[in-house]
């Protein structure tokens, strides 16, 4: 199946730079762009992409308020949020906003067109340059939320082991690797997390762990 892309930024010349390497690849389709977060939010509702490349910094309305409304509207939309500093820090309040995840404009093309693959199949994209901007962040913020605390009671202790990988960034075979089972088993998990916690996807998953203290300042 196609990967269909929305392109999302104020700079013409990187909307273009971005479509010409994803629609190289023969497995990715850029379906449309759109110069701000208003102009957006018409395009998903129009062409219902997979995933939408989202720049922060725009006019009109910014990437993280789209982001928003975007998710709100659409509980399986995909947002690959697009940031020039890999400590922006907008970070954390993209994440909370529902984005999938985060790459750098200067990502080469390969880790463009894999990033899109990664956030369409379901999973989160954590780069470590961003887990340790969201430990930076919590550790800024202080102590853990109590209600994220008290809701840790409700997983078992191998789905709070791998709540904790989920939001080192590992992706589901990795954490099969680690954990020495299938990547079956480990899928199962997740869901079972995300139904426990009810949230959305592995960022949120993510975001839960940090705010609930399981991941910590050298962690």
């Amino acid at each position: 199946m196609t990967i269909r892309v929305l392109i999302v930024d104020d700079q013409m010349m990187v909307r273009e730079g971005f479509s010409v390497l994803l629609n190289a690849q023969p497995d990715i389709e850029v379906v449309g762009e759109a110069v701000d977060g208003r102009q957006a939010l018409a395009k998903v509702a129009e062409l219902r992409p997979d995933v939408v490349l989202m720049d922060i910094r725009m006019p009109e309305l910014n990437g993280l308020e789209a982001t928003r409304e975007i998710v709100a509207a659409d509980a399986d939309a995909k947002v690959l949020v697009l940031t020039t500093f890999d400590l922006d820090e907008y970070v954390y309040q993209a994440l909370r906003s529902g984005a999938s995840g985060f790459l750098l404009k200067d990502a080469s093309a390969r880790q463009l067109a894999d990033g899109v693959r990664v956030v369409a199949s379901g999973e989160a994209l954590l780069a470590p340059t961003v887990t340790k901007r969201l430990i930076q962040e919590f550790s800024r913020l202080g102590t853990p939320r109590a209600p994220s605390q008290e809701r840790i009671g409700d997983l078992t202790e191998r789905e709070t082991e791998v709540l904790v990988l989920v939001a080192q960034g590992r992706s589901n075979a990795e954490i099969a690797s680690y954990l020495v089972v299938a990547e079956s088993t480990v899928k199962t998990h997740v869901s079972r997390i995300l139904v426990k916690l009810g949230l959305r996807d592995r960022t949120q998953a993510a975001v839960f762990a940090y705010e609930a203290g399981l991941i910590t300042p050298g962690g």
